[in-house]
């Protein structure tokens, strides 16, 4: 048989799964419907699961596989082929094989070693991602940290690896996008000059179509990957079959031999070696949305296969045709077949894309309950998953970044130089985290904190002072949006401290509130009064103002606290608490975790059914405070940072709509604040 008729035939064994799982869509459609996961936690360590049902359990690891997976598969499109541009020589037995055994060990101990085994069992009430893995190592020191020092350092490193998650969720589209609709260059050399348009096109569908929520289309995700990675193992064999002395590079001797024997140009090299591992980190962010063990299973069973498959497919064609170190991927099928592969390719980075812009949104929404951003507009997309949400501001700000990347650097190639980077600096921080976490929170040994814990923060800083060498050509692009992030936070933090003494006076306290109460003093009126303060104890000065300005007061009183926890979720029967002072004056907090959504109706309803209020408070009037911010003479921040705080404060989201008031029913009573 020859070269090309074994080409066309594993090209057109590509079409065959992908043709089967088109079939079964419909099916797929229908159980999905049927099953409903539950919230119980897993047995071996407190995740989501589905319904004790095996169809339940393999539909939810077919979701994890379109979710999670995406970003990290569609890497075959450029990983290898940067490796092989940057390699610095011509292509050879010892180049290739160096650098399939850098790219085999970096998935094995990164990837499936230390996301996949490891840090899936760092929950924090069964959510993931970096916040949540800070607020784990911040509880793990609170007992013994003096000074404060290194809940400092933790907040910060949480921070900075947000602002890097952010940067990588517009950096990701872009490469990913581009990289796929290049495939009409091999095509067709004459296309050319419409790969940006084509792209841009594509992102904004992509970025439009996120008001809708991703609940109507996740369930396409599953089997459209499930395809993508089908066809990049099949796609591997033919070329693996020709040259099966590619299987060496699974040798991790030849990948040292590489580096030791190319120097700096070599440790360099571990900066394009690490485009395979980009998207990991969507193992731990979507722990909350699978569980762990939907998410190996789809790894191991799938994912990791058909990549190593691809690589060394990849690695087996240059072997053979060195000019084909151009674009290795759209090679390894002949030209009939590559408008296939094109539609398939830039469907599964469409979905990458998702991927991490899904992320993006869950990122934002813990940041605004943690106070590290101002109150955003956040759209709930599902009546059912209160994950699946849509942030209007993020959403058309990365937008903006993502076409800004695509106009800038123009191709795949060289977006490549300012990929990896944020994503190597994000894995170092997550490690630093877990480690604190493990050695801190769970107790393990200094012996085992040693021999696992502390190799990989080495490998994280190998591989971040490797990608180091990008920053010249455009790695320094998302170190500098990290940096604004970072700085945006930090200022809004600040901010938000200075305002809280300002406005946190306590006017007197319960007890003295109560002694201004005796019948004849102050009318009582009908109604109930919810009063929400920051005040943890003491009434606020606005509901004194407003009694003495109105020579009155509701014959309920209910003063509200909200407090957001270093908890993803909290149990329903940790939400609220009551302290009642008589006289119809009760004090009620709300406790509520990181991922989840404040209601201050709803609290009050949850109170009442409890009995822990009145069982009826007719009439309710909400009455919050409204800061006016002014310019004090002698202000208490330096002047951009003064300006931006203010900026960032006055195109703020209202208090009302952050707590779910319903506007007709609030009213909101200024309070002046020179800062």
């Amino acid at each position: 048989m020859g070269k090309d008729r074994m080409i066309n035939l594993i090209g057109l064994l590509t079409l065959l799964p992908t043709a089967l799982i088109l079939l079964l869509l419909p099916a797929c459609w229908k159980l999905l419907r049927m099953t409903k996961p539950s919230s119980g936690p897993e047995i071996d360590g407190g995740q989501h699961d589905t319904a004790a049902t095996a169809n339940g359990r393999r539909l939810l690891v077919l979701a994890a596989l379109g979710i999670v997976f995406g970003d990290i598969g569609t890497s075959p499109l450029y990983a290898f082929r940067e490796c092989a541009t940057h390699a610095g020589e011509a292509i050879s037995p010892a180049v290739v094989l160096g650098v399939l055994s850098l790219m085999t060990w970096v998935l094995l101990l990164i990837v499936t070693g230390k996301y996949a085994w490891l840090i899936l069992r760092a929950d924090n009430e069964g959510e993931g991602g970096i916040l949540a893995l800070m607020a784990l190592a911040r509880r793990a020191v609170a007992g013994n940290d003096r000074g404060g020092r290194m809940d400092r350092l933790l907040l910060f490193l949480g921070i900075l690896g947000a602002a890097l998650f952010f940067a990588d969720g517009a950096i990701t589209p872009a490469i990913s996008v581009v990289s796929a609709v290049e495939g009409l260059q091999v095509m067709a050399p004459g296309l050319k000059s419409l790969t940006i348009p084509i792209t841009i096109i594509i992102l904004f569908g992509l970025f439009a179509m996120q008001r809708s929520g991703t609940g109507k289309i996740g369930i396409l995700f599953g089997p459209i990957v499930l395809v993508w990675f089908v066809t990049l193992g099949v796609m591997g064999i033919g070329p693996i079959v020709q040259n099966p002395g590619i299987f060496a590079a699974l040798n991790p001797m030849y990948g040292l031999e590489f580096l030791l024997g190319h120097g700096w140009h070599g440790f360099a090299m571990f900066g394009y070696v690490f485009l395979v591992a980009t998207g990991a980190e969507a193992l731990y962010a979507d722990l909350g949305h699978f569980g762990r063990r939907p998410i190996r299973i789809a790894w191991m069973g799938v994912a990791l296969p058909g990549l190593l498959l691809n690589y060394f497919g990849q690695g087996a064609l240059v072997l053979a045709n060195p000019q084909a170190a151009e674009n290795p991927f759209f090679y390894m099928v002949s030209p009939a077949l590559l408008p296939a592969l094109l539609v398939l390719a830039t469907a599964a980075t469409i979905i990458a894309s998702q991927a991490v812009i899904s992320g993006a949104f869950s990122m934002a929404r813990q940041a605004v309950m943690l106070g590290l951003v101002p109150r955003l507009e956040v759209r709930h997309t599902s009546g059912s998953q209160i994950g699946q949400v849509y942030v209007p501001l993020v959403n058309w700000t990365l937008f903006a970044g993502t076409v800004g990347l695509v106009l800038g650097f123009g191709s795949s190639t060289r977006m490549a130089s300012a990929y990896g980077l944020a994503v190597a600096l994000t894995m170092l921080i997550t490690a630093f985290l877990l480690a604190i976490y493990l050695r801190r929170g769970c107790g393990w040994s200094l012996g085992r904190y040693l021999c696992i814990l502390l190799p990989l923060i080495v490998i994280h800083g190998v591989l971040v002072a490797a990608n180091f060498g990008k920053l010249i050509s455009g790695g320094w692009l998302p170190l500098a949006v990290g940096a604004a992030g970072t700085a945006l936070m930090f200022v809004w933090r600040r901010g938000q401290k200075l305002l809280q003494g300002h406005t946190d006076d306590v006017g007197l306290t319960e007890a003295d509130f109560l002694n201004m109460l005796p019948p004849g003093k102050i009318a009582r009126v009908k109604g109930t009064a919810i009063v929400v303060t920051r005040l943890e104890k003491g009434v606020p000065l606005m509901l004194l103002h407003l009694m003495r300005a109105t020579k009155s007061l509701h014959e309920n009183v209910v003063i509200v606290t909200i407090d957001v926890a270093n908890h993803a979720k909290l149990p329903a029967g940790e939400r609220v608490t009551v302290e009642t002072f008589g006289d119809g004056i009760f004090r009620l907090r709300g406790r509520y975790g990181f991922m989840e959504r404040p209601d201050v109706p709803e609290i009050v309803n949850e109170a009442s059914r409890r009995k822990l209020l009145p069982k009826t408070l007719p009439d309710r009037t909400y009455f919050l405070g409204r800061i006016v911010l002014s310019e004090k003479r002698k202000p208490l921040l330096p002047r951009f940072p003064r300006r931006l705080f203010m900026f960032l404060f006055h195109n703020s989201r209202q208090a009302s709509e952050h707590l779910g008031i319903p506007p007709n029913r609030c009213i909101e009573i200024g309070i002046p604040v020179e800062i």
